[in-house]
């Protein structure tokens, strides 16, 4: 049984439970790489981040480097003396680092690799209308998201799905995975499968809020994919009366007599109930959004405040 002495990089809260459960399960965590704290909202108050966080209630050694190639993080990091790295939702490291440990460096992606390489994958699962995705712990090398496979775990895609249920699931799921990763290498009893390049890969790049904006000259079904697959953040949005307005919850309908003659793009509403937006062949009912300088809520309080 090998000894492990683990470094652990994260950030966001999707990489707290696959650290919570080493911790519960007594694997040696020596310390913690997250991202520096970061000034937020009017006052600009210093905000951690989830994996600083929970690293701080386990009276761990935190690490905040605004540099990963920089000689003083290098050799601090070198101090730890680790075997073993694990990074769930961090930034791309240099090799430097992520060849330091003697075992290596595993990484845990949201997806059956080598589908879905890059920083979305669970958001363009979604907006592609794929029924199932899952996730891969694999050991890091030069290409991004390229390694050796060590293990994958499957999950299905519910039509009703948004990014933000998809994403708590596999968070949970990944925790699980990481573990089984973690207590295989400790066995020195694990696969590592090269990636099936033999196939149409499709990518997973970054979104951006510009490519969030809604095309309605789009089928009902690639509207609602699109719409889900980025609710709650960053939310796909369109523009009505002169302002931004973001969907979060929508219902794809038949086609209505009030939406005949109507462009894609263009809507109608009874100013009390609903607001059906025309897609190439059909529509989308919005249940759930939010203008621009308001909050978000439901489609009839919308409808009591704002003229549309």
């Amino acid at each position: 049984m090998k000894d492990l002495r683990i470094t652990y990089m994260g950030t966001p809260d999707f990489a707290v439970p696959s650290l919570e459960i080493l911790l519960e399960n007594n694997f040696n965590v020596v310390a913690v790489i997250t991202a520096p704290d970061k000034p937020k909202g009017r006052g600009q108050k210093l905000m951690t981040s989830p994996v600083k966080d929970c690293a701080v209630k386990y009276n761990l050694p935190v690490l905040q480097p605004t540099n990963l190639k920089s000689p003083e993080f290098i050799e601090e990091l070198k101090s730890y003396n680790a075997n073993l790295q694990i990074v769930v939702a961090f930034r791309m490291l240099p090799e430097v680092v992520w060849n330091m440990p003697e075992i290596g460096t595993f990484n845990l992606h949201a997806s059956l690799l080598p589908q879905y390489r890059g920083a979305a994958p669970i958001n363009w699962a979604i907006i592609n209308g794929e029924r199932e995705t899952g996730l891969t712990t694999f050991f890091l090398k030069h290409e991004i998201d390229t390694g050796k496979i060590i293990f994958q775990e499957k999950e299905s895609i519910l039509e009703n799905d948004t990014v933000g249920d998809l994403y708590i699931r596999l968070m949970k799921k990944g925790a699980q995975l990481v573990l089984k990763t973690v207590r295989a290498i400790q066995q020195e009893d694990y696969p590592q499968t090269d990636q099936n390049e033999n196939q149409e890969l499709k990518k997973a790049p970054k979104i951006f809020r510009e490519t969030c904006q809604i095309d309605w000259k789009q089928s009902t079904g690639k509207v609602y994919n699109f719409i889900r697959g980025l609710s709650p953040y960053p939310a796909a949005w369109t523009e009505i009366t002169g302002k931004n307005l973001k969907l979060y919850k929508v219902e794809k309908q038949e086609m209505i007599k009030e939406l005949n003659g109507l462009q894609p793009g263009q809507y109608v509403s009874d100013k009390k109930t609903y607001l059906h937006f025309r897609t190439e062949d059909a529509a989308i009912s919005v249940t759930e959004l939010q203008i621009e300088g308001k909050r978000r809520m439901g489609i009839e309080e919308f409808l009591r405040g704002n003229t549309v």
